[in-house]
């Protein structure tokens, strides 16, 4: 899982899709964190995308960065504890302006279940669960 954690963290971007009813939904995230031994991700209860991961907590994750790409699969479940958020938040301290560990909106979700496969054109895929 460190390995998954630091090509994110260096990738600088990935992309969450999610399902909304049929619809596929894909969108830039930027926040991943480890906290307690789990891969964990960062929005808003009030975005789309939470309410989707309420319906469907089925998602994954793409990024590519120096010509390999890393996608992770899994269920993404929601940590509602204060101190899941507030380490997340002071990962990011930039993320402040919009949220607080208190404020009813921030939300952390951690993958249950992952698939974490890296792939590329000149070596064969590597996989990770965790």
């Amino acid at each position: 899982m460190e390995r998954v954690y630091q090509f994110l963290k260096e990738a600088g971007t990935y992309y969450l899709a999610t399902v909304d009813a049929d619809q596929p939904r894909v969108r830039p995230f930027g926040t991943i964190h480890i906290f307690e031994g789990k891969l964990y991700i960062q929005t808003g209860k009030s975005k789309d995308v939470s309410h989707q991961l309420a319906a469907n907590p089925k998602a994954e994750i793409c990024a590519f960065k120096d010509g390999v790409w890393l996608r992770v699969a899994g269920k993404l479940v929601e940590d509602d504890r204060a101190e899941a958020r507030k380490s997340m938040l002071d990962a990011y301290p930039n993320l402040r302006a919009m949220y607080d560990e208190n404020d009813g909106n921030t939300q952390v979700l951690y993958f249950q279940d992952a698939v974490a496969t890296f792939s590329s054109f000149t070596a064969p895929p590597e996989t990770v669960t965790f």
